[in-house]
């Protein structure tokens, strides 16, 4: 990147810090800016004007502090917001998608599983995504709960393991071969759900991704 201003990064919280994190690994000498809107998460379950409104105040704090590029780092933000943001703010955006593509690509049982929140699989973009692979059986499953777990740092908890087990369970029955994590909280959570998963099932979440087109910008 060609000069000395930060990079903007949001999220609904901390789960962007993962996002963040791939990011530093990959441009150490750039600045950063990361902003966790904690107030208002979780963002999933919110309309998708007030996710709208939500990441237009998130931005423009940003560009108040000078960012040359501004990174979604919430897939509910990017699916719900990130069109209405580069038609209105004249700096490049990056945003977080579910990594469908990699997933259903590779799926040996055509079976795939998805954790994400209802925002995220209500969207159009999302949407529009999952119908490019019509020959993949994608099993869909909300995280409700999951967010404000993380968020208030009961990771191990045992309410945490009972939530995923009922989430993880049908997929696993399902023979599913691949888990896509479709939040950026979610990778948080990786030690766990690996408890639950037989060793063949593939976790796949977005961080690394997005911190190479980043790297790219």
């Amino acid at each position: 990147m060609n000069n000395n201003k930060p990079i903007g990064i949001f999220d609904s919280g901390i789960g962007g810090t993962s996002i963040w994190t791939e990011i530093h690994r990959l441009l150490p000498d750039e600045k950063t800016i990361y902003l966790a809107d904690s107030k208002n998460a979780p963002y999933g379950q919110k309309s998708k004007a007030e996710i709208i409104a939500l990441s237009c105040k998130n931005t423009e704090l940003l560009l108040d502090m000078d960012c040359k590029l501004i990174v979604v780092a919430c897939n509910t933000a990017t699916t719900n917001a990130i069109q209405e943001l580069r038609a209105n703010y004249n700096v490049p955006f990056i945003g977080i998608e579910p990594a469908i593509k990699p997933a259903a690509t590779h799926s040996k049982t055509q079976t795939i599983g998805i954790l994400a929140t209802q925002g995220t699989l209500n969207s159009e973009l999302f949407n529009k995504n999952v119908e490019k692979f019509h020959n993949t059986k994608i099993i869909e499953q909300v995280g409700h709960g999951l967010v404000p777990l993380i968020e208030n740092g009961h990771i191990n908890s045992p309410e945490m393991t009972k939530l995923l087990y009922s989430y993880l369970s049908p997929m696993i029955e399902a023979n599913i071969d691949y888990l896509v994590l479709g939040c950026s909280h979610y990778p948080y959570l990786i030690p766990q759900i690996k408890k639950i998963l037989p060793a063949h099932i593939q976790i796949i979440d977005s961080g690394e991704a997005v911190a190479r087109q980043t790297q790219n910008v």
